[in-house]
């Protein structure tokens, strides 16, 4: 990523998330000729998050020539001292975006899609008023940022003020206790204005993702959540992957506790009804889960050589000047030079970063806490950089 200052993680409103850690992994330290001395450097850039008040952080590393491990430092829950479980499962925020844009290359695949029709031909109404007009918008704008939509989060340039009175977000609480549809979603969207459509540089906004969830069901005939699980998570046999059902607050299974700074008290957040972030970053996994997701998806095993192709064709980013977005992909260049592919996420009480190189290392970094200061995100950022870059 780049070594200038970056944006905030929590751009507007200072007690939510946008849901949208990027991964990023460059400007770190060299890299280690052996087994010992490179997990001694992945340790000591784990222990370094810890010292930036980050609870606890776990990396999972899958490696084709020595397989599995799992690194970590600190607590996963500040009551009890325990460690984050091998097995956590956490949200995984805008990751989920990943597993969205695969099942729509699929559609394309299918024949069912076409990326450069506008998302007017397929929801007819639905991306209208305040000068927002989905003949402009086409299937491909969603997957890139590119469509200049307002995201609903108000992360994409919006004014706080501009939030009416009871509608997402407003309020302390790092999770809405409200429940609601993606097409509420999408209308607090329609209630701004758009950005300028820019579309040579992605512009983060999560309402294109709300947007490609109601698409994929429009399409299929099914919930975006059932494609998934059919068509990815099945399939994979990823046994800790899940979109979380309608009104579900826990978190299944094995996990560690989720924290979020409100009004300067930290808080767990582990529970809540995520309905919010829906197809832009509902989603749960384990960091050998993604890994194993990520790692088939640029294989080649989930979509054709082609979708995957557009997939990694990408433009400039808002988010991390030096980085580049894709289609649902994040390309970062570590500090060896590796060429990086993934994606990223952070919602209340979680963020996880990684990605697969061109070897087919994988690795995926979770905290049960967002980065918060630019020295937390830096740390998060060399413990990936130290694992990707180990010999």
């Amino acid at each position: 990523m780049t070594t200038l200052r970056r944006r905030p993680l929590l751009t507007v409103l200072p007690a939510v998330t946008a849901a949208a850690l990027i991964l990023g992994v460059s400007g770190c330290g060299d890299t280690t000729d052996s087994t010992r001395q490179s997990d001694a450097a992945v340790q000591q850039a784990l222990d370094g998050v810890i010292e930036q008040g980050i609870p606890g952080a776990q990396l999972v590393i899958s490696d084709p020539s020595r397989g599995t491990r799992i690194i970590r430092a600190g607590t996963g829950n500040t009551a009890t001292d325990e460690p984050i479980p091998d097995d956590a499962r956490v949200r995984i925020g805008s990751n989920t975006k990943a597993f969205v844009s695969t099942v729509v290359m699929q559609l394309v695949d299918d024949g069912l899609l076409d990326l450069d029709m506008s998302i007017e031909h397929y929801l007819p109404g639905t991306v209208v008023g305040n000068g927002n007009d989905g003949n402009r918008v086409t299937i491909r704008d969603l997957l890139q940022h590119t469509s200049g939509l307002t995201d609903y989060l108000a992360a994409g340039g919006a004014r706080p003020e501009d939030i009416k009175p009871g509608q997402l977000l407003v309020g302390t609480s790092a999770q809405p206790s409200e429940h609601f549809s993606p097409t509420e979603l999408v209308d607090i969207a329609m209630s701004l204005p758009p950005g300028p459509a820019a579309k040579d540089k992605a512009v983060y906004s999560n309402t294109n993702y709300i947007l490609l969830g109601m698409l994929i069901e429009k399409v299929t005939g099914r919930p975006a959540a059932q494609e998934i699980t059919t068509r990815i998570i099945d399939p994979l046999g990823l046994m800790d992957t899940y979109f979380p059902a309608s009104r579900e607050t826990q978190i299944r299974g094995s996990h560690p506790q989720g924290y979020h700074p409100i009004d300067g008290i930290q808080v767990d957040v582990t529970d809540g009804d995520v309905s919010w972030a829906d197809t832009a970053g509902a989603m749960v996994a384990t960091g050998a889960d993604l890994n194993t997701f990520f790692t088939a998806l640029l294989r080649g095993d989930l979509v054709s050589n082609d979708r995957l192709a557009e997939m990694k064709h990408t433009v400039p980013f808002d988010r991390s000047p030096q980085d580049s977005y894709g289609l649902g992909l994040v390309r970062v260049n570590s500090s060896c030079g590796k060429e990086i592919w993934g994606h990223g996420g952070g919602i209340p009480g979680f963020g996880t970063s990684g990605g697969v190189d061109t070897t087919g290392r994988a690795v995926t970094l979770t905290l049960n806490h967002i980065p918060m200061s630019e020295d937390a995100f830096v740390a998060a950022q060399r413990v990936v950089d130290a694992a990707m870059c180990e010999e």
